[in-house]
């Protein structure tokens, strides 16, 4: 049988599927189908300094092939996180991903201090949230900003630190770069591409949020490129999303040069899908006489 166990910036995980922030929510929902052992680890619900109500509804929409979504990270905030949350998923069996998001700075660096101080297993940035301090500009959308803000969060977060790109950017490996010369033990991409759909009978956007994150399948061949390509350019760990929503998908990616990926809209559509997933990865690496699954990544062959 296949070794399905990888390694992360220092951290074990029992195989590379991640359950990716925003789409597991903080686990409780999915335990009713399977034990959470299941998975390799979860990425948390994004969470901020304060409670969030997120945006008003309509904030979800389908799309062909992916969904719309502008939730504007309606969380319970860091403390309730830590209070209900964490000692429960702790026992899970499973890598606990803590995503954090801010308005500032000042945001980040508390809650990743509080978080360090917890017993998470890793902290992901959520850098593509606005930047009230910068007039409305994005954390990640210039390798300045990334640098930046890492590098802040970097002084406060004594845990393993991955930091989550967007892909509206010019060149997303630049930003990676960028975040690993701050400091970043690893780098997770992509966050959702924006997007936007229009209701022809009201002329309304069919979101209130006018734009929203696009995900779902329709990102995956824009994800696979842009995971290939700051596989290239890094050295640190790449988790490669966006899109995966079967086995063939995970295989893909981690050849691409994932060395884990996080499966995140297939949760909506199917809750079995990891489950699914994992079954095929691991089927794929015995019929192929793999031995280990860290053998596929980088492992494509360019022409």
């Amino acid at each position: 049988m296949a070794d399905m166990r990888v390694n992360i910036a220092g951290v074990p995980f029992a195989n590379p599927l991640i359950g990716a922030s925003g789409t597991v929510g903080f686990g409780r929902e999915y335990a009713q189908f399977y034990p959470l052992s299941v998975l390799g680890g979860i990425s948390c619900k994004g969470i901020t300094l304060e409670e969030r109500p997120g945006n008003p509804p309509p904030r979800i929409a389908e799309t062909p092939s992916g969904i719309l979504n502008s939730v504007g990270l309606q969380n319970p905030g860091v403390e309730h996180f830590l209070r209900e949350d964490l000692p429960w998923l702790k026992q899970q069996g499973t890598v606990v991903i803590a995503n954090i998001a801010g308005r500032t700075p000042e945001d980040y660096c508390d809650m990743a201090e509080r978080l360090s101080d917890s017993i998470v297993d890793m902290i992901e940035l959520n850098i593509s949230c606005p930047n009230v301090k910068a007039g409305g500009v994005q954390f990640g959308v210039t390798c300045e900003g990334v640098e930046n803000i890492t590098a802040q969060v970097r002084k406060h977060c004594k845990k393993p630190l991955m930091v989550k790109l967007s892909p509206n950017v010019a060149d997303i490996s630049e930003n990676a770069a960028a975040a690993e010369a701050a400091g970043a033990d690893a780098v997770s991409l992509i966050n959702t591409l924006t997007g936007m759909r229009i209701d022809i009978r009201t002329r309304r956007p069919v979101l209130h949020n006018n734009t929203g994150g696009l995900s779902g399948p329709a990102v995956f061949p824009v994800a696979v490129r842009m995971v290939w390509q700051t596989a290239h350019r890094v050295k640190i760990p790449v988790v490669g999303l966006g899109g995966i929503s079967c086995w063939q998908d995970a295989v893909e990616m981690m050849l691409a040069g994932a060395s884990a990926f996080q499966v995140g809209t297939a949760f909506f559509t199917d809750p079995y899908a990891p489950v699914k997933i994992l079954k095929g990865l691991e089927e794929y690496l015995n019929n192929h006489s793999i031995a280990n699954v860290t053998e596929l990544t980088g492992g494509v062959r360019p022409w």
